[in-house]
């Protein structure tokens, strides 16, 4: 946290203040760790806050890491936050850090965000192109990141590295999605096509201009390679869960019975 008592935390949960840009601050709450988890914001300053956290870490003598990478970070090479997390990659596998890197797909919670436009004008509006995209719901995310943390934890040493590709157990395309949609909500849902300098200029319209620009990246990245991981992740990461993925099936239904 970077202000005390910003939020409640439930029993068991110690609230440590400090700032990744503040290297006093991060030194005083690494300190007594032993195992960490490193996601980091979507920021111009991601690599040097990630790279602090890290070397800080390995200074702190901290040999169990789970680090929230991206799918596909070595390809999407000229989208700022992809090449952001693979330079934090990079530095792991040269500093040899036993850590466990996880590579999500695009975040079925994502859609929170384009849900009030789907069911007022009746269009799917997010760009995603007709490649595929192996949409993950965060849920499932955060239960694979804690079994690797308690896996990391409780071994009597460091474990060796790993990366995981985490991807939901269907790909979603623009159309695929629009149609799941119309089946949620009893009516015909659009898909609004693929112009990325449409979307940029809406997203630039409510937040900042780098933002919209580094996910038009993405996305014009998602349209040419789509979000797909290799032959049998599925079955490996409902193996580690010991239940199915959540589809997106499932995500929309949820979604459109709580609006």
């Amino acid at each position: 946290m970077r202000q005390p008592g910003k939020r409640a935390f439930p029993a068991g949960v110690t609230e440590v203040v400090a700032d990744l840009t503040d290297v006093a601050s991060m030194r005083a709450a690494l300190t007594p760790v032993r195992t960490l988890f490193l996601l980091n914001a979507v920021t111009p300053d991601e690599v040097t806050q990630a790279l602090i956290a890290l070397n800080l870490a390995k200074e702190a003598g901290i040999e169990r890491v789970v680090y929230l990478s991206v799918i596909h970070a070595d390809k999407f090479t000229n989208v700022p936050h992809f090449t952001g997390k693979h330079t934090v990659e990079r530095m792991i596998e040269s500093c040899d850090i036993a850590a466990t890197i996880l590579r999500p797909a695009y975040f079925m919670q994502n859609e929170a965000m384009i849900q009030q436009t789907i069911q007022q004008y009746a269009v799917y509006p997010m760009p995603i192109g007709s490649t595929g995209v192996g949409m993950i719901d965060a849920r499932d995310i955060a239960d694979i990141a804690v079994a690797e943390l308690l896996r990391r934890d409780r071994a009597p040493a460091a474990l060796e590295r790993v990366t995981l590709e985490l991807v939901g157990p269907h790909a979603v395309t623009g159309s695929s999605a629009a149609k799941v949609w119309s089946t949620a909500l009893g009516r015909e849902i659009a898909y609004a096509g693929d112009d990325l300098a449409a979307f940029e200029a809406q997203m630039a319209a409510h937040g900042p201009s780098w933002l919209a620009y580094d996910m038009r990246l993405m996305l014009a990245g998602i349209q040419t390679y789509g979000m797909r991981a290799t032959d049998g992740t599925v079955e490996k990461l409902q193996a580690m869960l010991g239940r199915p993925l959540r589809t997106y099936e499932d995500f929309v239904r949820e979604a459109t019975a709580r609006a």
